[in-house]
């Protein structure tokens, strides 16, 4: 029981001393960006354990929607999904 108490106790202090975005990209799960209002996404990549996006200024009349970035993980376990919210 002491191993298990220590094991959990050890994760969690793994896990409290990474960024949000090492935690979703090393062990899946999700994460939300708001972009800055008037901003559209336009791309999202990773590059190591950093998210990079590509915004733009929104065009007149253009509808802000919620965009969705998924990894597709070799053998489906642990993927990350990065959900990014445009508003006006």
């Amino acid at each position: 029981m002491k191993k298990l108490v220590l094991l959990a106790s050890m994760a969690c202090l793994i896990l409290a001393g990474c960024t949000e975005n090492q935690r979703v990209r090393n062990f899946g799960g999700t994460m939300e960006i708001n972009l800055q209002p008037g901003e559209k996404l336009i791309m999202a990549t990773w590059k190591g354990e950093d998210l990079f996006y590509l915004t733009e200024p929104m065009e007149e009349g253009y509808e802000p929607k919620d965009k969705t970035f998924h990894e597709s993980a070799s053998y489906g376990i642990m993927e990350s999904t990065v959900i990014f919210k445009e508003t006006r």
